[in-house]
């Protein structure tokens, strides 16, 4: 969220950054208000910043707004959930082709970093952290491929996919049941755009089956236990 510069806004994309982050990692839950004057105190900044952070994730679909009510953690439906994996599943298999073509020593080396993070996470009892280098995994890809507009879609929908996850995830072994990343990983290092697009079609199968969406969601812990404040 840092841009790197000094202006009146960084301190609002400071505290954007780290609400992005505790719902990528599933510590804030979908549905749970975001109050202004409990951020406040949290993060020890004023509403007025604390509103600005509140705006641009709302801008990122990461947050709702609701008049009269305040903020919430996004919360998508099943409709939203199916549409947001029928369009990753659009994208990312001939994304994968592409990066198969132009991964370097260097791409596959990320790569792996965020693989080895991964497991890190998983073994540590940690979901949401895996999950979330798990979404980077698939935008690496995507900057691999070197298509910045297609990248960019991959990117919101990774996010969106987190929140799915968090809601209607019935199966969380899945991250390290299938080593999709592995197999996907190999594929891009041996410049098998087929194999790449095929592997890409099935893991996302694979993640769509982990879910289950008939079920309701649960209630959200409270902003300074999900905050660690």
């Amino acid at each position: 969220m840092e841009n790197g510069h000094a202006t009146t806004h960084g301190p609002a994309e400071e505290i954007a950054g780290r609400l992005a982050l505790a719902i990528h990692e599933h510590r804030l839950a979908p549905g749970t208000k975001l109050s202004e004057d409990e951020l406040g105190a949290i993060y020890g900044v004023s509403r007025t910043v604390v509103r600005a952070a509140l705006q641009r994730l709302s801008h990122e679909r990461l947050i709702t707004l609701r008049r009269n009510r305040g903020a919430f953690v996004a919360q998508p439906t099943i409709r939203e959930a199916r549409e947001v994996f029928e369009a990753r599943a659009l994208l990312e298999p001939r994304t994968a082709r592409s990066a198969a073509e132009r991964a370097t020593p260097a791409d596959i080396a990320r790569l792996q970093a965020h693989i080895d993070e991964e497991h890190r996470a998983m073994s540590a009892g940690h979901a949401g952290l895996a999950l979330r280098q798990s979404g980077l995994f698939h935008q690496e890809i995507a900057r691999i491929a070197d298509q910045a507009t297609v990248a960019e879609f991959i990117g919101q929908l990774v996010a969106r996919s987190s929140l799915i996850i968090a809601l209607y995830w019935q199966r969380r072994a899945a991250l390290c049941e299938s080593h999709a990343h592995h197999a996907l990983l190999t594929a891009l290092a041996d410049h098998d755009g087929d194999r790449a697009e095929e592997l890409m079609k099935g893991h996302l199968l694979d993640l769509v089956s982990s879910l289950d969406l008939r079920s309701l969601p649960s209630a959200p812990r409270s902003l300074r236990e999900a905050l660690g404040a």
